[in-house]
């Protein structure tokens, strides 16, 4: 996993809203960017609407919010859709940026060892060096957590 201090690894992907996105093209503004496992599924959709519902305050600090999975734009646009989500998520198909951040790895599944998506987050900063992160996100309340830790940034 990236750790604290450190530059954020570039990455450049699909965006449902609209072209490419590029951390690069974020320099100037803070930055968390958050990998979810998949679209419509219950902690997914309820850690989507959490980052929905604070995302008035979190611009507040300057902060842009991006959502990351391997699903399709097709797939993010219907899950924007359903629940009126505000800011843009990324495709990450082939999980290259996910496995830069160490976002993708082993995890325990319903008891069982499985590779997948790490729900993780992490607040890079105006310059690309990541500042906090957050691995193996527990939904409730995560949100929250993010939105005190920009405060405290």
């Amino acid at each position: 996993m990236v750790r604290e201090g450190r530059p954020a690894p570039a990455f450049t992907l699909p965006s449902s809203a609209g072209g490419e996105q590029t951390l690069a093209a974020l320099r100037g503004k803070r930055v968390v960017l958050y990998f979810y496992p998949r679209d419509n599924t219950p902690g997914c959709t309820r850690e989507a609407c959490a980052f929905r519902e604070a995302l008035a305050r979190v611009r507040k600090t300057g902060t842009v919010v991006l959502g990351v999975s391997p699903d399709s734009l097709s797939s993010h646009a219907t899950f924007r859709r359903q629940h009126r989500l505000n800011f843009p998520l990324l495709s990450d198909p082939d999980k290259k940026a996910a496995k830069a951040y160490g976002a993708y790895g082993e995890k325990l599944m319903y008891g069982k060892k499985v590779k997948g998506m790490i729900r993780s987050t992490f607040i890079i900063d105006a310059e690309g060096i990541v500042r906090k992160v957050f691995p193996r996100v527990k939904v409730d309340g995560h949100a929250e957590e993010v939105l005190e830790a920009l405060r405290a940034l």
